[in-house]
């Protein structure tokens, strides 16, 4: 029998270009995304079904899944990919958005997840895989509200790993670098009211830039072969770094101490 993936933000980026892998290499790809009636690409694939799925809307989560068991029969793969970046002044950021942050993605990837789990502890395997960041392990200025969701989905994800070894299930995370997809077309900016923080804000995005400018970046489809190998090596492995960028902040982190990593981000 085909295995079978689950992909959460499918219609665009990352989500999209592993739907495609999968199908090359012979999956069955359930591809969930909020407007599935748009979908122009991947509804042409042989073996992939499209599911409407906002990951905040719990109904939406399991009429998802139901639908995707009832045509496969399975869920061997989970990728929670779908996500966005809440950047900007954190003083200047509403309730409604430091909420709907974690809606999407802490709250969304768990509500997914924990829908799943009864199915591959039943088939007694399945691999769950996050997309997490590079801002995952480090944390940036203005940043706040993304840095810190990453930072739950890291957290949670390795709890989970050892909840479930028992279960045959594996954990796994993914954190890329920057990437050529619509991800920063899909940031949100926080609108800074704040005069105080105007000449940092307009200094930082140029520093941080000039700072990996000359460091190769991974493209989607090099982080969709990433995912694929998490999925498929059966390695006891947890994490996997993907761009030289990615890289690069996190060994800034893991290789000084943190006075001098501290020191090296602030400049």
């Amino acid at each position: 029998m085909k295995s079978t993936v689950f992909i959460t933000g499918a219609s665009s980026g990352l989500g999209k270009a592993t739907a495609r892998l999968f199908q090359q290499n012979g999956w069955n790809v359930i591809a969930a995304m909020r407007s599935p009636e748009n979908e122009k690409e991947l509804n042409l694939l042989e073996n992939v079904l499209l599911v409407k799925l906002d990951v905040t809307n719990s109904q939406q989560v399991q009429e998802a899944i139901a639908k995707g068991t009832e045509t496969f029969g399975s869920v061997d793969v989970l990728l929670n990919s779908a996500g966005y970046g809440l950047m900007g002044v954190f003083e200047s950021s509403n309730p409604k958005q430091i909420q709907q942050q974690f809606e999407v993605n802490v709250f969304g990837l768990m509500n997914v997840t924990k829908a799943v789990l009864p199915i591959m502890r039943a088939q007694k395997k399945g691999t769950i895989i996050n997309i997490s960041s590079f801002g995952g392990i480090t944390a940036g200025a203005f940043a706040s509200l993304y840095n810190s969701s990453k930072f739950a989905v890291e957290g949670f994800s390795e709890a989970l790993h050892f909840e479930v070894s028992a279960f045959g299930i594996d954990v796994k995370i993914v954190e890329p670098g920057s990437i050529a997809t619509n991800f920063k077309s899909g940031i949100e900016m926080i609108q800074n009211t704040i005069e105080e923080y105007n000449a940092e804000l307009a200094a930082f995005v140029p520093k941080f830039t000039k700072r990996t400018e000359h460091i190769p970046k991974a493209s989607a489809e090099q982080v969709a072969e990433t995912i694929f190998g998490a999925a498929t090596d059966q390695l006891p492995k947890l994490r996997y770094v993907i761009g030289e960028d990615a890289q690069f902040y996190i060994d800034l982190k893991n290789k000084n101490s943190e006075a001098d990593f501290l020191r090296l981000m602030q400049a």
